[in-house]
């Protein structure tokens, strides 16, 4: 009977040694390595997600600067437009003064169709050439709307490149 009992406690004891490492083995073999493989899946998520993040701050930063940018063309735009448009309108009114000196001239019984003419020429009603002091100032309310976009230009570039850091 002792050769029994030591037989089946030789086998218990290697059950016992079997089973624990068994338990040792699954913890090191399977337990382990798949929480490895779900934590660098967690890490390359969140890196995925601040990539895209990133991604989208720029894409929206690219939009600022191109909006910003058409503004600022339509700035300008609006620049020009308005100096052609306040020159003409310049040229019309000197065209409508010299206009209404001629006639007053032609209207003069003593003068002449050539004499007034000659004393009063009649200007383009448009592309005319402006007195220094009227260019001047259109070409100074220009430059100074031209200045005005160009500011907003850079506080909008300044504003959206902050807003990206």
């Amino acid at each position: 009977m002792s050769e029994r009992t030591d037989t089946v406690l030789k086998l218990s004891l290697a059950l016992a040694a079997l089973l624990a490492g068994g338990g040792v083995g699954f913890y090191y073999g399977i337990f382990l390595p798949s929480q490895e493989v779900r934590r660098q899946a967690q890490e390359m998520a969140e890196k995925q997600a601040a990539a895209d993040e990133r991604k989208h701050a720029l894409a929206a930063q690219a939009q600022r600067v191109a909006a910003a940018r058409v503004q600022y063309d339509q700035c300008l735009a609006l620049a020009e437009t308005s100096y052609r448009d306040r020159w003409t309108q310049s040229c019309r009114v000197l065209h409508d003064t010299d206009q209404s000196g001629l006639d007053d001239c032609a209207d003069d019984l003593l003068s002449s169709e050539s004499g007034c003419r000659a004393e009063h020429p009649v200007r383009p009603a448009q592309d005319c050439a402006l007195p220094a002091a009227m260019a001047r100032e259109l070409t100074q309310a220009r430059d100074a709307r031209k200045g005005e976009c160009s500011a907003q230009l850079q506080a909008a570039q300044a504003t959206g490149g902050s807003q990206l850091n």
